[in-house]
């Protein structure tokens, strides 16, 4: 591979993975003591960021697999929308490239005892986009607003209440040593009516415009609060690309600066004009089935897919190699949660794979579809391997190729599939968001998984403000998903970052996030 800048692997395995979670382990050391952050962001603030050598006013930029499902943060679906808006807002606390919950809108925060009040102090001069101050108003409204979308996250908030002008105390139901990590949620104005065509945020860049199916322009913000993390390139645009085959053409030809998560053939068809950085997704990737549907509400089917499966195989086709193995809805970066062991479940064994299919009455196999994302080419590239290694149990599978907002309304939300290609992330940095989903009455539940011992597993896990118990009951929730085969499990696949060599500053984050801020000229 040409050029690689940057391994996240090798540098994030050892230190940072584990500081992804590091946040939570403070907040779960020492229960019986009133638990506090006062932490600062950072101490230089300012009504106008200061303009650098390095600021650029040409245009740079970035390709995006498929358009913004959203410009409403409270509302956005897909990763791809939230990594592009994460440049646009900001929330009470906001994560840095270490997996650290650090305050951003709140300029400090407290937690009781019994993690079920969380007090935030509201930054002073804090400027939105339209040049209005955020107030403790603002935070309640906007907060509520997430809260009334439905979003399981705030379904334990009981109560959010501004205390004072500069503060703001939010109340569960339950003990939820997690939830510093949800209020990443967007701060928005109070008076928000059209958030979806004029989206004003706090963050280092502000929104220009948007044309459906081409693009997302966005401007340096002058006025932002956070001086030593404001932007350096004045003018962004965020462009679809939603032809895999045009990607690497686009950024040669120059209509492109950068694209996110190429191939690892498409890094080293890259001229020397471009860098190429090398990290991981953070996400668990996985050929996903209705469990609802027959034959995949056979638990035996299920498992003899596992068996028939060989995730270094697909490593191997679809990244030379790179990525790796999960056995579970977990990927390694949550190191205290991950658990190795359980990637060997299932190893490849295909007289093991047709003694369950004939136990559970398909001894001649059967015929389904894989919808894939058609703007994914590593997903279709999964699903190319598994077709071949299911013919050798009998299995065939079929692959259409869906356009993105078709794979949102007809898979994720009406569950109108029998299998799937996609990877989940972790969007609030915490292992309940990857393990909720599997819950039987969870909203986003699209794979109809529904599991007695994993429900209560998962209960038990949310309710305890232990850590040592917590991370017990989780992994607790792991091994039922990957016994049960609530899905076949593969990977945690690689990322390649391609950035014009005349920038610098890509930056991983153990989440879905581009955060366009950090990249300058290079010198």
């Amino acid at each position: 591979m040409k050029k690689k800048v940057w391994s996240g692997n090798v540098a994030r395995r050892g230190l940072a993975a584990v500081c992804a979670l590091a946040m939570t382990a403070t907040m779960l050391t020492g229960c019986g003591k009133k638990k506090e952050d006062a932490s600062e962001g950072s101490s230089a603030q300012g009504t106008a960021a200061q303009t650098s050598s390095q600021d650029s006013d040409e245009v740079f930029t970035v390709g995006i697999p498929q358009d913004l499902d959203s410009l409403d943060p409270h509302i956005a679906q897909s990763a791809g929308t939230r990594e592009v808006l994460f440049n646009i807002f900001e929330g009470l606390v906001k994560p840095d490239e270490k997996g650290n919950m650090n305050p951003a809108i709140a300029s400090s925060y407290k937690i009781s005892e019994d993690a079920t009040e969380y007090t935030f102090t509201i930054r002073e001069n804090v400027l939105f986009h339209n040049g209005a101050t955020v107030t403790a108003d603002d935070v309640v409204a906007s907060l509520q607003r997430y809260k009334d979308t439905g979003a399981s996250i705030f379904e334990t908030v009981d109560a959010i209440e501004k205390v004072d002008d500069s503060t703001v105390k939010v109340t569960l139901s339950k003990p939820n040593t997690e939830f510093l990590s949800y209020c990443t949620v967007a701060i928005m104005p109070k008076d928000t009516t059209d958030a979806e065509t004029n989206p004003i945020g706090t963050g280092p860049y502000k929104f220009v415009s948007r044309t459906a199916l081409e693009n997302l322009v966005v401007e340096k913000f002058d006025e932002y609060w956070d001086v030593d993390n404001a932007a350096h390139i004045k003018n962004v645009v965020f462009k679809v690309e939603a032809n895999p085959d045009n990607i690497v053409a686009d950024l040669e030809g120059g209509s492109i600066d950068m694209y996110a998560r190429i191939t690892s053939d498409q890094a080293d068809q890259l001229s020397d004009s471009f860098e190429i950085y090398e990290g991981e997704m953070n996400l668990v990737q996985a050929l996903y089935v209705n469990n609802a549907v027959e034959p995949f509400d056979n638990e035996l089917v299920r498992q003899a897919l596992c068996y028939a499966i060989d995730p270094q195989e697909i490593m191997d086709f679809v990244s030379g190699g790179a990525g790796v193995e999960i056995g579970s809805a977990m990927f390694p970066s949550f190191d205290k949660y991950f658990d190795e062991s359980l990637n060997d479940t299932y190893n490849q064994d295909v007289d093991k794979a047709k003694e369950l299919l004939a136990q559970a009455g398909y001894p001649d196999g059967f015929t389904f579809t894989i919808k894939v994302p058609s703007n994914y080419t590593p997903h279709i590239d999964t699903a190319e391997v598994i077709v071949e290694q299911l013919e050798a149990i009998g299995v065939t599978a079929q692959i259409k190729k869906i356009e993105w907002n078709t794979w949102l309304e007809d898979v994720y939300n009406n569950k109108d599939y029998e299998a799937t290609i996609v990877g989940f992330d972790a969007s609030t940095l915490n292992a309940s968001s990857l393990l909720y989903r599997y819950t039987s009455d969870a909203h986003n539940n699209m794979f109809n998984y529904s599991n007695a011992d994993y429900d209560k597993a998962f209960a038990t896990a949310q309710a305890t403000v232990d850590e040592a118990e917590q991370i017990k009951y989780y992994k607790e929730c792991e091994k039922i998903l990957s016994q049960t085969a609530a899905a076949v499990y593969i990977q945690d696949l690689p990322s390649f970052v391609a950035l014009n060599s005349k920038y610098t500053g890509y930056t991983f984050y153990p989440l879905y996030v581009q955060d366009i801020a950090k990249i300058k000229l290079a010198e």
